[in-house]
């Protein structure tokens, strides 16, 4: 189904819990990717995605049709892995690096997370990255998005993205090449 009919489907009350039903459906898996690779934790990840749809639920009304559906979505999951992050990081009083060491920890752990020694290499790269940069690597790496899209969903200017995308692949091409 187009976004534009969901989006018909939600705004009609009659229409409204059939038409969640089907955004839920079609955006869940990639708005859990795309939180899980910023917080790591399964069950973390499924509560953020738990909230974020509970917000596109109870703002709909405020969606203006000038973005696209799966932009607006996705601003709402990246505000709320900066937020949940910030909010860890004051909770447990613990510098960047401690979060680091429990994010990486729970990597190692995961049984969600599989992959070759490379890969969980790259993962405990991408953790040493700033939250923001770390976002802006994994939408523009993994989720291969455009940077007009990426500048949609952070409200960053596309050059401000080119440049924080150039330093966390630099960063990231240091850490993997120090060991």
């Amino acid at each position: 189904m187009e976004d534009k009919e969901l989006i018909e489907k939600l705004k009609h009350a009659e229409s409204r819990n059939f038409g969640f039903n089907l955004l839920v459906r079609k955006y869940q898996e990639k708005i859990y990717w795309h939180i899980r690779k910023m917080v790591i934790d399964h069950d973390d990840a499924d509560d953020l995605v738990q909230d974020v749809f509970i917000k596109v639920y109870k703002n709909i009304d405020k969606f203006r049709a000038d973005a696209q559906l799966y932009t607006w979505i996705y601003r709402i999951a990246t505000n709320e892995c900066l937020a949940f992050l910030n909010k860890k990081k004051r909770k447990f009083l613990l510098p960047i690096g401690d979060v680091e060491g429990e994010l990486t920890a729970k990597l190692e752990s995961s049984d969600y997370i599989s992959g070759d020694e490379i890969q969980l290499k790259l993962q405990k790269a991408l953790l040493k990255l700033p939250d923001k940069q770390r976002i802006v690597f994994n939408m523009k790496y993994y989720d291969e998005m455009k940077y007009e899209q990426i500048a949609e969903i952070t409200d960053t200017s596309v050059g401000a993205l080119k440049a924080s995308y150039h330093h966390a692949v630099k960063k990231i091409e240091e850490i993997m090449t120090a060991d």
